[in-house]
């Protein structure tokens, strides 16, 4: 019951709305710039490139926040914009981001309450979450009081 009143009303508060160039892109375009950076951290890279939207910069900011990844930097005007990702590692090269597995896909949206976001992988792991008031970790989420769509698991 909970979980049918949380779809409807999450229905009603479109992430369109907070990030309009949505309306241009497929709804997997931070999937594509995650799995871009798994390969970049598997082929032992120090920088990766991504096309430019404004939703993979806000969860990239909050990967950066978490400590996943060592910085980002938008480059370029109009339609050649890219982010520049510096990825990070820890200890004898081993890359900070393990694995992720994403929770939304195009054909299953998973939406949650506030009080529903759990701790992953026994508190090793983080959840994303895309709210209407943007994009934050499962914690801050929790803290702000907002639910929304999960997008993915880090850790």
């Amino acid at each position: 019951m909970i979980l049918i009143y949380a779809v409807f009303v999450l229905e009603s508060w479109p992430v369109e709305a907070v990030f309009p160039e949505l309306k241009k892109h497929p709804g997997n375009m931070y999937q594509d710039t995650l799995t871009r950076i798994k390969n970049a951290l598997m082929r032992g890279k120090q920088k990766v490139k991504v096309p430019y939207s404004t939703f993979d910069m806000s969860v990239l900011e909050v990967l950066a926040k978490m400590g996943y990844i060592d910085s980002l930097q938008r480059k370029g005007r109009g339609v050649k914009r890219i982010i520049d990702i510096k990825l990070k590692y820890i200890e004898r090269g081993k890359p900070a981001i393990t694995n992720f597995k994403f929770t939304s896909i195009p054909s299953r949206n998973i939406y949650s309450g506030y009080r529903a976001l759990k701790s992953s992988h026994q508190g090793y792991g983080h959840y994303v979450v895309s709210t209407p008031k943007g994009v934050f970790e499962g914690g801050e989420a929790k803290r702000q009081k907002v639910g929304g769509k999960v997008l993915f698991e880090i850790w």
